[in-house]
């Protein structure tokens, strides 16, 4: 378990346009920004944040790493997965749809944010 996961980001105002776009569609809210110019969302009791590198270097995400965000049916999953297109992102690995592996059966929809970043959002069957 996790207190929150924070990504960097060359280009804070695509983000917000980006992940304003994917936590509306979750039934979220819009970043609130600190000021320290971080972009934070809360939803479904976790905390998500966007920041310019604190090392002053460019954006680098995760070799193979992914962040989840839960949905609670396909079909919002699939809102999600439509509305992160429409705002900048890539469709990546199969279409949204069920998995089956480990014993669970999952729905499943990826993309890559704008800065590269693995994200999905999933609920349980």
């Amino acid at each position: 378990m996790f207190s929150h996961v924070m990504v960097g980001s060359d280009d804070i105002d695509r983000s917000k346009t980006f992940y304003d776009a994917t936590f509306k569609a979750l039934g979220g809210r819009e970043a609130i920004t600190d000021p320290k110019g971080r972009l934070i969302y809360l939803h479904n009791g976790g905390t998500f944040l966007v920041t310019k590198p604190i090392d002053g270097k460019p954006a680098s995400f995760a070799n193979g790493g992914t962040i989840g965000f839960a949905a609670e049916n396909p079909e919002q999953a699939d809102a999600w997965h439509k509305a992160g297109l429409e705002a900048g992102g890539k469709a990546i690995e199969d279409p949204p749809g069920w998995r089956e592996g480990n014993g669970m059966k999952l729905y499943l929809a990826y993309l890559r944010d704008p800065d590269g970043n693995k994200i999905c959002a999933m609920c349980r069957g």
